[in-house]
């Protein structure tokens, strides 16, 4: 546990209760609007918090060599933990061009028009 400082502790394990916190406010975001969709946003950051926990539990054991598989561990859930976040996004993405209402832009700034200029001239 020396290999990191306790400020540094205190971030780590801040963010990774952070990151749970996250989890359980997106999945309980799914359940209130109804909105299944953010719920595999929740189950796709799973892999990122198993990164986060392989780092802490690597360097509570203060990096001995015998857990090195650890670091693999961690690398191998963040690249995971990137491809499943990025499907969620998009799935999300994805439900909501699906069930927006019909006549409704796709992009409410893409679709609005340019303010035109006022002439003052009186």
């Amino acid at each position: 546990m020396h290999a990191l400082s306790i400020p540094t502790w205190m971030i780590h394990v801040a963010s990774v209760v952070e990151w749970i916190t996250a989890i359980w406010l997106i999945w309980t975001y799914s359940e209130v609007t109804g909105n299944k969709a953010w719920r595999l946003l929740s189950l796709a950051m799973l892999p990122a918090l198993v990164s986060a926990m392989c780092a802490c539990t690597w360097h509570f054991f203060d990096n001995a060599p015998d857990l090195e598989w650890l670091v693999m561990l961690q690398a191998w859930t963040t690249v995971l933990g990137n491809f499943t976040l990025w499907g969620a996004a998009w799935w999300i993405w994805r439900t909501a061009q699906l069930t927006r209402p019909v006549g409704y832009p796709a992009s409410d700034a893409a679709s609005a028009p340019l303010p035109t200029p006022r002439s003052d001239d009186s």
